[in-house]
């Protein structure tokens, strides 16, 4: 860890957006326990898995359908003043849920975690978009590597946290503290000074055009690495174990009031595991392309044994051992691929390449989410454990595609590209 508080002691520009960003990202997590028994305890029993399959489309659907535009605005405008704008805009939205006292306002949750999360699309890509800004090209690796490992620490911190407050003062109080994270992430990104991005050059000869979202997706057609690159989150997120964790925590391994402490546990262990995803593999990468590429196959094969154990899981520790082998290959992909389009994408298309990389996420989220909710609703709850062992053997089709796409993309690059 030494090389992370190094990387922070001499660039207080990053140490800010980092800063930021883990108090944001507290905050999303931090009402997720919240909302997600507000929403168990005020719908029936018989359609509990399709509700909850609700609450995680909210989060995920908006960003799908938002993120083209996200994308333009992020490499149209002013990033900076964008993730502030996110920020204060959040911080209002989440005081909503203050509203919802019945099961007839059931909608309402519904509905601001929609426009929670389509303020949200802007954050994400805004700030991968920025760091080429903040960093230097030899630091993108580690600053990706301390973000991944932020956002899974927060994932850990948040939940747990904010089932424990939520339990010990009351979920209001919780969605007060929410709405306080994102105003201080604010006034931090105010105080980030950016340096002129290193220009990166067009490898396909295309001219420079107007930042529009047709003109990113022809340069990933130009770059058929770029775009394959893309596709990494997709085929790393297919499997809805949101749900499939508060299925367990609520059916399996009931601790605390409707699950929340099992619940809590559950999604601690899963971001304390992808915390240690690339610090364990960190010591061998080189920093070039061709290796982080081999890497996340690595981390697609811990992704499809983390699932076959917690399929099989028989207690809540074994259950929260295989979410963390999961974790450990979901941060892997997460922060290998966005260093490589960092490295490779010019700046005038970062936002767009980036919107574009977490709409594929999101997609794979939202059909994920609706086939597993379907599962749920169809065979019951007690099936959750033959669900999780199906997706172990779903997860071996992304394996064995992007196994296929590295050995493609580096016989290619044998004869018009170099290897770093």
């Amino acid at each position: 860890m030494t090389a992370y508080l190094q990387l922070l002691q001499r660039n207080p520009a990053y140490s800010r957006l980092w800063m930021a960003q883990a108090i944001s990202l507290l905050g999303d997590w931090f009402n997720t326990i919240v909302l997600a028994a507000l929403v168990t305890s005020y719908s029936p029993e018989e359609s509990r898995g399709l509700a909850i399959s609700g609450l995680l489309l909210a989060r995920t659907l908006p960003p799908l359908l938002f993120s083209p535009f996200a994308g333009v605005l992020v490499d149209r405008f002013n990033r900076k003043r964008l993730l502030i704008a996110s920020d204060v805009l959040r911080a209002i939205v989440v005081l909503g849920f203050l509203l919802v006292d019945s099961p007839s306002e059931l909608w309402l949750i519904y509905l601001l975690t929609v426009i929670q999360f389509v303020l949200s699309t802007v954050f994400e890509p805004g700030r991968s978009a920025l760091l080429p800004n903040v960093c230097a090209p030899e630091d993108l690796i580690g600053a990706n590597t301390l973000g991944s490992i932020t956002w899974s620490v927060m994932l850990a911190a948040g939940a747990a946290v904010g089932g424990v407050v939520a339990g010990l003062v009351g979920p209001s109080t919780a969605l007060v503290i929410d709405s306080l994270t994102f105003l201080v992430s604010a006034a931090l990104i105010t105080q980030v000074r950016l340096r002129p991005a290193v220009d990166i050059p067009r490898a396909d000869g295309m001219p420079h055009r107007r930042a529009t979202f047709i003109d990113g997706v022809r340069y990933l057609l130009a770059n058929p690495d770029i775009a394959v690159t893309t596709l990494v989150k997709f085929g790393g997120s297919l499997g809805s174990i949101d749900l499939l964790m508060i299925v367990y925590a609520t059916t399996y391994f009931v601790v605390g009031p409707e699950g929340t402490v099992s619940l809590g546990i559950l999604w601690s262990a899963f971001g304390l595991g992808a915390a240690a995803g690339p610090l364990v593999l960190n010591r061998f990468n080189d920093g070039s392309i061709r290796t982080m590429r081999r890497l996340i196959i690595v981390g697609y094969a811990w992704i499809t044994l983390g699932w076959l154990l917690f399929g099989v899981a028989g207690s809540l520790a074994f259950a929260a051992f295989g979410l963390g082998v999961k974790a450990l290959g979901s941060n892997v992909y997460w922060t290998y691929s966005s260093v490589i389009l960092q490295k490779r994408v010019p700046n005038e298309y970062l936002g767009r390449v980036f919107a574009i990389d977490m709409s594929f996420f999101q997609l794979s989220g939202v059909l994920s989410t609706l086939v597993v909710g379907a599962l749920v609703d169809t065979l019951g709850t007690s099936q959750a454990r033959t669900i999780s062992l199906g997706t172990a053997i779903a997860s071996l089709v992304p394996l064995v595609l992007w196994t296929v796409a590295v050995i493609w993309l580096e016989r290619r690059e044998r004869v018009t590209l170099p290897a770093s």
